[in-house]
């Protein structure tokens, strides 16, 4: 999915939430463990509720490695389930040396399908580059995160009073473009967004932490929506997970997911 593409499901839906497939299997539904493959069902179950209300998908790999090579078919099979009006993103976190990154990008590209994934910027450019030699394709490099430990690295301050993440953010622009890379933006840093989408006013931001996390929608989108849009807010627990184990889930998770689409409505 490219960025054009990308703009029009935003503006079409008028939302911009990505849902987060991350599945733990004591948390589903009891009936869902009867099935073949209750990763995958119970998956196709929360599209199927939510599909019309997000414009993008990210299964984090690790939810689905934990169970070995039935978990990568619970993968691949979500990926295939999901409609091409959807933006893929794999939550990887993948980044090494040039020659394995590129066989990181295949994998997740051209094997898997995924149109984005989430790329670690330690190691630098030579790490970074080979995923963004895909067409339409999408690197999401890690920019501030939202988790406590954001502060052992990533707000050390140099001489001159600027912050790690500033520099990773402002070197990393110049690799690749608006159309082929976002950033990882916690929702837990609502004045740092504001700061960061001054530094960076128009590529995308994939924004975790809005919901179980304590980020607020409104907070994220006022310190940076852009011209179009220019977000991605992800939720996981709250969507997924806000059906409880008794009858009647289908319709608590998607009542948890229409009503963060209805408040983003409200910014077009």
């Amino acid at each position: 999915m490219n960025r054009f593409q990308l703009i029009e499901q935003i503006q079409t839906k008028k939302s911009f939430l990505c849902v987060g497939l991350d599945i733990d299997l004591e948390k589903v539904p009891e009936v869902f463990l009867k099935e073949e493959d209750p990763i995958f069902e119970f998956n196709k179950m929360v599209i199927d509720q939510t599909q019309d209300l997000c414009v993008a998908y990210k299964p984090n790999t690790a939810f689905y490695e934990v169970y070995g090579s039935k978990g990568w078919d619970s993968l691949q099979k979500t990926i295939e389930y999901i409609s091409d009006k959807h933006l893929i993103i794999a939550d990887a976190k993948r980044g090494d040396i040039g020659n394995t990154s590129g066989r990181y990008a295949k994998a997740f590209f051209e094997t898997m399908g995924a149109d984005a994934i989430t790329v670690a910027p330690y190691m630098g450019s030579d790490s970074v580059k080979p995923f963004l030699d895909f067409d339409d394709k999408w690197v999401i490099l890690l920019g501030l995160t939202s988790n406590k430990g954001s502060q052992d690295f990533q707000h050390f301050q140099d001489e001159k009073g600027k912050k790690l993440y500033e520099k990773v953010l402002k070197t990393s622009a110049t690799w690749g473009s608006i159309d082929n890379m976002m950033y990882v933006v916690g929702a837990t840093h609502p004045q740092q967004l504001k700061e960061i989408r001054e530094l960076l006013p128009y590529h995308f931001f994939l924004v975790p932490g809005v919901g179980a996390q304590g980020g607020k929608l409104n907070e994220v989108a006022d310190a940076a929506f852009n011209n179009d849009c220019g977000l991605l807010v992800n939720s996981t627990r709250g969507i997924i997970y806000a059906g409880g184990p008794s009858e009647g889930y289908e319709q608590r998770i998607r009542a948890a997911a229409q009503e963060l689409q209805s408040e983003m409505a409200s910014y077009f």
